[in-house]
């Protein structure tokens, strides 16, 4: 028999035989799948160019593109006196004003860069490992909101892109890391920090670390401790809410933060931190204020002054100027003259609880006011009774102090200070005031016999004044004050001439300046300059006006003289060199004036009842009557002795008093007349005081106690004027010697 083929074998190649597998040796391995990323390869690439193109775009914006302009910060208006001290700052809803970062104490540093940005030093703008920090941690809701944003970017956020934006958008943040980033390539560390703490807001209004030290605790930046530097390092988290005055337990919750962000930088010690932790915040942060002005000096009385200056700033500048323009205000204010002022006034004189107010502005040669006393305490009353109605006010009544100024328009118009009148107690002028008899008395009913004019003002007699400014005319006397610096509206009747209408201190101690500068008007003014930035926007400049020739200004300044020689204003003789002015009382007691002035300074002073004329001034200080005379007169000679000091000269006395005599032009040439024996009065020179000789004068014009036989009066009711007359007068108890002229 045929062999058979093996099995499975057919047709065609024969099989292989299988050869047995050997021991130990590994399956054949299957091929392999490309990796994932090679199969998304494309994908990658794109992605990776998208990104490349990302960076290199962000890049070219970082070194290309120039930063924007900075939002426009609000700053602080800051007033200084004219030694440059500061006095008051000006702010409106931002209280803003920068300093150096040399000013600011490095334990305030130390708490703001732990508590805000503890990388600050390190990081160039953006801090990714803060960042990571923030988000775990407000992921795991430790504490309170953590902040990602790094000083850097708060600052662009305040001064870029601005702080009033809501929402923290991806868009809002990429352009904050941009503008960041790109802020570090130009400045500093210092530089970026200085400008971050002066604007980042603290409340209160408070914008930047010295904003906020005032608003706080009313201190300088350079005085904060500890215990201040993190009570604000705290509150920046949320400035409106964290004030101790709105919520004590998140102020001190945010104040631990800020403690114990000091102690992991070891900024401060564990000994520090608790000892810190242990003060109450309400026993050293004070309580806000909703003031647009903030005192910061501790000259007395400065803050009538201060109100003033913001005024007129509002008369120059618009208010959002005026709160937050940064304006730099440099005052006419003398700190030390002001002081002296204020204890003349107050400290010295009107020292009581039941005494009257007083006030007193004093203007130097330029009509700069370098003294200004508005009031006694500006906590219980703000309006300034040196200003007038642009302190609150409505004025007073001027009294005599404003015969000066009839006298100086009789001697501009050529009239003789030696004419002759009849001085005697009470007169009745028919059909004076618009057709109706007026009645005028002299202080205290004293009579006068045939007096000039020289001595009518150095005795203050009204009964020759009337006759005087009934034939000037009310409305030249009207016209003169004006020239002379009295810018309250007056009506044009004959009583303005004897000092019935209501005129500021201010304004007296103006006109009165015009005299001292023999005929010059300069306006008073408290501002010296203000400029803005590096821009001076006014420089004061005064405007000088001659209104009287200077021979007519010496006439005058002649019979002031006399007034404090001889007169009712000897109270106010300084001890070391003349002095010029004139008393003034208005009717029963209700205002007492002197004005007056040396080569050095004007001073006007005024006394009353804020309450008005109303009430009279008796018994105050063993005064029974209070004029111009005394008390007044008195605070003046307290000021000037001490604030100008010194015989500095007079003025020229003039050779003669040439001029036409105003007897044959009285309008009333016969009026209707009363006449008493003198009296004494409290104005009066003493009668044991030996009147010195009065020259220029003549023996016709001498004053002496009346003699004549009483005169009948009219049977006519008198009729008073529009305001009532002005009382004031003081007369000698003695008949004066013979006058001799003097000589050159």
């Amino acid at each position: 028999m045929l062999d058979r083929p093996p099995a499975g074998r057919g047709r065609g190649k024969a099989a292989p035989a299988r050869t047995p597998a050997r021991a130990g040796t590994a399956k054949p391995k299957r091929p392999q799948r490309p990796s994932w990323f090679w199969r998304y390869r494309r994908l990658w690439f794109l992605l990776g160019l998208v990104a490349l193109t990302g960076l290199a775009g962000a890049a070219w914006v970082i070194t290309q593109v120039p930063l924007p302009p900075e939002v426009p910060q609000a700053q602080t208006t800051i007033i200084y006196d004219a030694a440059g001290a500061q006095i008051a700052v000006l702010h409106g809803n931002e209280n803003r004003f920068p300093v150096k970062l040399d000013q600011v104490p490095k334990v305030t540093i130390d708490a703001v860069v732990s508590t805000e940005d503890r990388n600050f030093f390190t990081h160039k703008g953006i801090d990714p490992l803060g960042i990571a920090r923030a988000t775990w941690a407000d992921i795991r809701n430790q504490g309170t909101r953590q902040g990602a944003s790094t000083i850097t970017q708060q600052y662009v956020k305040n001064a870029y892109v601005g702080g009033g934006g809501r929402g923290r958008t991806l868009a809002r943040k990429l352009k904050e890391a941009v503008i960041a980033v790109k802020l570090e390539n130009k400045f500093s560390k210092q530089q970026i920090l200085e400008r971050y703490l002066n604007a980042v807001y603290f409340g209160r209004g408070a914008y930047g670390i010295q904003a906020a030290a005032k608003a706080y605790f009313g201190m300088d930046v350079t005085q904060l401790g500890l215990r201040e530097s993190v009570y604000l390092a705290g509150i920046i988290r949320s400035p409106s809410k964290a004030d101790v005055a709105t919520d004590p337990d998140l102020a001190t919750r945010y104040r631990s933060v800020a403690v114990e962000a000091m102690v992991r930088t070891r900024a401060i010690t564990r000994a520090q931190a608790d000892e810190v932790l242990a003060v109450r915040l309400a026993s050293y942060v004070i309580s806000p204020s909703q003031s647009q002005t903030t005192v910061t000096s501790d000259v007395k009385g400065v803050d009538y002054f201060v109100e003033y200056v913001r005024h007129q700033l509002l008369q120059k500048y618009s208010l959002d100027q005026v709160l937050r323009g940064g304006l730099r205000v440099h005052t006419t204010l003398d700190p030390k003259l002001q002081n002296l002022a204020y204890d003349a006034v107050y400290t010295d004189t009107l020292n009581r609880t039941s005494d009257p107010a007083g006030a007193l502005v004093s203007l130097d040669p330029e009509g700069r006011v370098v003294a200004m006393v508005g009031g006694k305490d500006w906590s219980k009353s703000q309006v300034n009774l040196a200003v007038g109605t642009e302190g609150g006010g409505r004025g007073r009544q001027g009294g005599s102090a404003f015969k000066p100024f009839l006298l100086a328009e009789t001697v501009s118009e050529g009239y003789s200070v030696e004419s002759s009148f009849r001085g005697p107690a009470k007169i009745v002028l028919p059909k004076a005031l618009g057709g109706e008899d007026w009645e005028v008395n002299n202080y205290e009913n004293a009579s006068f016999g045939q007096i000039n004019l020289i001595d009518a003002t150095t005795f203050s007699v009204n009964t020759v004044y009337a006759q005087l400014v009934t034939t000037i005319g009310a409305d030249k006397v009207v016209g003169m004050a004006h020239k002379l610096g009295i810018r309250s509206p007056l009506n044009a009747v004959p009583s303005v001439a004897l000092g019935t209408q209501n005129v500021s201190v201010l304004e007296m101690a103006g006109a009165y300046s015009t005299f001292a500068n023999e005929g010059v008007q300069v306006e008073p003014r408290v501002l010296k300059q203000v400029s803005l930035g590096d821009s001076v926007v006014l420089d004061d400049q005064p405007k000088r006006t001659r209104v009287l020739e200077r021979s007519h200004a010496d006439t005058v300044n002649f019979v002031l003289g006399q007034v404090v020689e001889r007169g009712s204003g000897v109270a106010a003789q300084l001890p070391d060199g003349p002095a010029w002015g004139k008393t003034g009382t208005s009717e029963d007691y209700g205002d007492a004036w002197f004005v007056g002035f040396n080569k050095k300074l004007t001073t006007a002073v005024w006394m009353g009842y804020p309450q008005g004329q109303s009430q009279p001034m008796v018994s105050v200080h063993g005064v029974a009557k209070v004029n111009g005379g005394s008390l007044p007169a008195q605070i003046w000679k307290r000021f000037m002795s001490r604030a100008a000091p010194g015989d500095d000269g007079g003025y020229p006395i003039p050779r003669n008093f040439d001029g036409t005599p105003l007897g044959a032009l009285l309008r009333f040439s016969e009026p209707t007349v009363s006449t008493t024996q003198p009296t004494s009065s409290s104005d009066s020179v003493p009668s044991s005081s030996t009147v010195p000789a009065s020259p220029p004068s003549t023996q016709a014009s001498q004053s002496k106690p009346s003699n004549d036989p009483p005169v009948v009066v009219s049977t006519s009711p008198p009729v008073q004027a529009t305001d009532p007359p002005d009382p004031d007068v003081s007369i000698p108890d003695i008949t004066r010697p013979t006058i001799t002229r003097p000589t050159r």
